[in-house]
């Protein structure tokens, strides 16, 4: 039996493969998502409309924000938390270099710093501070420096000390950590190029373990920020002191707590930004492609650059 065909509904043989039809997406919908912002939003328009109804006295925030008291206690903070952490990292890259030596004295040293820092409160730390002139009445470094205990320690130095020796406890561990996260083989590599070992650490580790070190530094700086008010103990007179100070003789204590609050969290944004910028900076050992700045987004948006890839800034 033969069948017919009709050759003339066949395409020609050098005729192009017909086009597939465009497929028609149809986006998964995500009510859930919906559900969950409007509760959210919802629960945070209850918590803005109790606090503007509650019995604060708003107009008291803007009015005492440069305060001259203020500005001085917010000027003290900054002083502590920068110098503190000045120690702390100095001292954390010595305890650090003491954990890794080959010194079993040295390296059981640092072992013990860590542990004892590390291993009771801070606010405990500043107390024994303020109190050590009962086991040292004098200090004398002759022929340089000879007083009174009492004298010598004073509410700055006691919450300096108290502060920064903590940090060092910290900042060793995360030193530790950084150094520890660059392979051997770079040590190696440049001693068979010939360098000596300080500049193996100089030009080599260091670079390299910076960019391990940086994101919890800059988490310890803002974390000093907030720690600091725990100096108000030895009657260091910072940010949350003047706040109190300025609360009690106006009579608006609680205004003056949230004014306090508002400064601490303008200096953490300052921080943070800053942390950002150096995390980036340091990001380039290891990423041929950083991305976009904020900054740097806003002008590809002005642009008309939407679309494009992110570049090296």
């Amino acid at each position: 039996m033969s069948v017919d065909v009709d050759k003339s509904a066949q395409p020609p043989a050098d005729a192009p493969p017909p086009q597939p039809e465009p497929i028609k997406a149809i986006p998964v919908r995500h009510y859930g998502r919906w559900v969950a912002a409007v509760v959210v939003i919802g629960l945070v328009a209850l918590l803005g409309r109790a606090f503007a109804a509650g019995n604060v006295n708003w107009d008291a925030i803007p009015q005492y924000m440069f305060n001259a008291d203020i500005l001085k206690g917010l000027r003290n903070t900054l002083l502590i938390t920068v110098l503190s952490m000045i120690i702390g990292i100095v001292g954390g890259v010595i305890l650090a270099v003491m954990r890794q030596s080959k010194n079993p004295v040295t390296s059981t040293v640092a072992w013990f710093y860590v542990w004892f820092f590390r291993g009771t409160p801070v606010y405990v730390q500043l107390f024994l501070w303020f109190n050590l002139g009962l086991v040292f009445q004098y200090i004398d470094i002759m022929p340089i420096y000879k007083d009174e205990w009492s004298d010598f320690m004073t509410p700055f130095l006691c919450a300096l000390l108290g502060l920064g020796l903590n940090e060092a406890a910290y900042m060793a561990e995360i030193c530790r950590a950084g150094l520890n996260a660059v392979d051997e083989g770079q040590t190696e590599a440049a001693h068979a190029l010939g360098m000596s070992h300080a500049k193996t650490l100089r030009r080599i580790i260091v670079p390299q373990a910076m960019r391990v070190i940086v994101p919890p530094t800059g988490n310890e700086v803002i974390n000093m920020l907030k720690t600091s008010s725990l100096v108000i103990a030895v009657q260091y007179y910072d940010l949350l002191q003047a706040a109190q100070n300025v609360g009690r003789d106006s009579g608006v204590v609680v205004e003056m707590l949230i004014l306090a609050a508002a400064w601490y969290l303008i200096a953490t944004t300052v921080l943070s930004i800053g942390q950002y910028y150096l995390e980036r900076y340091y990001a380039r050992g290891s990423s041929r492609q950083l991305p976009l700045t904020p900054l740097q987004r806003a002008k590809a948006r002005l642009s008309g650059g939407f679309n494009r890839p992110g570049g090296v800034g």
